[in-house]
């Protein structure tokens, strides 16, 4: 996967995050579609965290003089619990 392709997922995400944001205050009314908008949200960040955390391991990679296709998608257990 390349950086263009990455940041094109990136892209995507906020995307599809600044729509569910919009929607959720639509939905605040019903409950059941304000939870599945919520649900959603939470996976969304999720994948934005990991394309991010892949970005950013491609780019330490290349700056090290190292292959940046050797980075790896990360589970969403460690890129969650990373300090900020």
């Amino acid at each position: 996967m390349s950086d263009e392709s990455i940041a094109g997922r990136i892209e995507q995400l906020v995307a599809e995050e600044h729509d569910l944001r919009t929607r959720e205050q639509a939905d605040s009314k019903d409950e059941g579609a304000l939870e599945a908008d919520r649900e959603r949200l939470r996976a969304v960040e999720v994948e934005l965290d990991r394309c991010w955390d892949l970005l950013r391991q491609r780019r330490a990679l290349r700056s090290a003089g190292a292959d940046p296709d050797d980075a790896q998608v990360r589970d969403s257990e460690t890129v969650e619990r990373y300090l900020q």
